[in-house]
């Protein structure tokens, strides 16, 4: 379970606002990339019971995401949320959108974060001391936080994109590469909110 030991090294070492990155849908085939920052008050004993069902977000049902996504926003400093879209995705690719996505996060904070923990990415252009490790949100408290913001922040636009597009069936699979997805490619071709550059899309020869 994720915990704060890192968290707290840096609240040692001068660090008071440590901000944990990441992202949702770096793999589907549609829709934005979403990153989210979010700041802990590391200083409150109860915080760790608070966020007792806290993990990955992709080993939660969605209901719980919904409600911890409601108990990290009453619990935290400050939480911002960037996203970049899938022409993004296509014109800086995917990591490069990821970074774009998480330095809008925390362009968004109301609190300057002063270091930054990520999950398996590192961001050049912020001049921030940073930990980037593999599996952060298994690990880090603040990464798990930011992962289910990011996560029910992404399905929710999903289901507003679906409202637009419905053929496409975005309010089940969330623009991922499931079976009828690739079906409704096939059968209506791309949407603006598709990631042409994805080998599948590029498949269809659009």
């Amino acid at each position: 379970m994720p915990h704060l030991q890192k968290e707290i090294a840096l609240l040692r070492q001068g660090y008071r606002f440590v901000a944990g990155l990441d992202e949702a849908g770096r793999g589907a085939w549609a829709g934005p990339v979403v990153a989210a920052a979010v700041i802990l008050p590391l200083d409150q004993a109860d915080l760790p019971a608070r966020l007792a069902h806290l993990r990955d977000s992709k080993e939660m049902s969605p209901a719980l995401r919904e409600r911890l996504f409601d108990v990290i926003m009453a619990a935290a400093l400050a939480v911002g949320v960037g996203q970049a879209s899938a022409e993004q995705v296509d014109s800086l690719n995917v990591v490069g959108a990821t970074r774009l996505a998480m330095q809008q996060a925390i362009a968004q904070l109301a609190i300057a974060p002063e270091a930054l923990l990520l999950d398996h990415i590192k961001l050049p252009a912020v001049l921030l001391p940073q930990e980037s490790f593999p599996k952060a949100e298994n690990i880090s408290l603040s990464v798990a936080a930011a992962s289910v913001v990011a996560k029910v922040t992404r399905d929710r636009l999903m289901v507003e994109l679906h409202a637009t597009y419905p053929q496409y069936g975005f309010d089940r699979h969330k623009g991922y590469g499931t079976r009828q997805h690739r079906a409704a490619l096939a059968q209506f071709g791309p949407a603006p909110c598709h990631r042409l550059s994805f080998q599948p899309l590029q498949a269809l020869n659009p």
